[in-house]
């Protein structure tokens, strides 16, 4: 299994943009996901980051680590987002590995605390995420946030 930063690998950028498209894209949000990835690669600003979790040349999966998941609570950062994992990779803790993953990376641009925000119960709770309350997103709809501490 190989994790892939595209900050750090942008050869990946093109593929990343594409996964991120068809697994949370629409025709919508498309270019969203083509312009914050681009943009990363050369952005003095500790974030967004987009990772891919390759095996072999395979994706297995992605992740994202961004200053705001399009939720009210603004006063909180970074967020986890985009985590998938494909359906026949499924059931082997790839997604557990991702999240870990992240929250290394997170750890490391100097930030104590990871967000993410999901309609999901008692999936990120296995991870040490705890829930924090509702947030509300610019298109009506809510989501409960969830926190983990990354100092020890």
């Amino acid at each position: 299994m190989k994790y892939v930063s595209i900050r750090e690998n942008p050869a990946y950028a093109e593929e990343a943009i594409c996964y991120f498209q068809e697994k949370w894209g629409s025709e919508e949000t498309n270019l969203l996901y083509e312009d914050c990835i681009t943009s990363c690669l050369t952005s003095p600003s500790k974030l967004p980051q987009w990772y891919l979790l390759l095996k072999d040349e395979t994706i297995v999966g992605c992740a994202g680590l961004i200053p705001n998941d399009f939720i009210s609570r603004m006063d909180l950062y970074p967020w986890l987002c985009g985590l998938y994992i494909e359906e026949e990779f499924r059931g082997n803790n790839y997604g557990e590995w991702l999240i870990e993953y992240v929250k290394t990376e997170t750890k490391k641009l100097g930030f104590e605390t990871l967000y993410l925000c999901t309609d999901h119960t008692s999936y990120y709770e296995k991870y040490q995420f705890d829930y924090v309350g509702v947030g509300y997103h610019p298109w009506g709809e809510s989501s409960r946030i969830y926190q983990t501490k990354l100092v020890e």
